[in-house]
């Protein structure tokens, strides 16, 4: 309050807004129902159904900086690069997609710019993607509804961070477990041979 006054304005970069929790920070999402969030901001990445968070962090930052991160983590646990990279628009920027093309990544989405009059789009890859890229934004959703991610009741920065890796980790747990049911299902329901009875 005394920087806002003597300094004759109305803002304050990095401002605390909690007494409690003085780590967090305004984040301005730009959302018609919230525009500015308070809380973590976590960038979350799925290979074969698994989620991983890949970047969390109480300030705000820009997305698309991870990218090449989470493409080089996916390289050292695979071993190698993924053939394609399904990500939102805010990640297709002249960085990112040079480092793609220059590995041989496809990376969704319409190339940047005015669209050419006489580029072909194919229609059904475009779909393809846009139907696989759900699966973040789902992800985010079941771990807000069903694994706790919506109601972080921690005060701590270290607790805090410790709930929402729980909860990710939890999201795995569950997938794994329903594989592991529905192999033992599809064993059970396998006709099985029964061995000759000799006289």
């Amino acid at each position: 309050q005394l920087y806002m006054h003597t300094s004759r304005t109305h803002k304050v970069q990095d401002r605390i807004v909690s007494i409690s929790q003085p780590f967090i920070r305004p984040i301005v999402r730009g959302k018609a129902k919230n525009p500015v969030e308070f809380g973590a901001k976590l960038d979350m990445s799925i290979t074969n159904g698994y989620a991983r968070i890949e970047k969390i962090s109480f300030d705000a930052y820009n997305e698309s900086e991870c990218l090449i991160v989470a493409v080089e983590r996916y390289k050292e646990r695979m071993g190698v690069y993924p053939e394609r990279v399904l990500a939102d628009k805010i990640y297709r920027n002249r960085t990112n997609l040079s480092y793609c093309k220059e590995l041989g990544i496809r990376l969704s989405g319409p190339s940047l710019g005015r669209p050419k009059k006489d580029q072909k789009i194919d229609k059904k890859q475009e779909y393809s993607d846009n139907c696989d890229r759900v699966e973040v934004e789902r992800g985010f959703s079941l771990a807000k509804r069903k694994y706790g991610l919506r109601l972080i009741r921690t005060r701590l920065e270290e607790t805090s961070l410790c709930v929402i890796a729980l909860s990710i980790l939890t999201m795995n747990l569950s997938k794994v477990s329903l594989r592991i049911f529905l192999t033992f299902i599809q064993w059970m329901s396998f006709p099985r041979i029964e061995p000759l009875m000799k006289p």
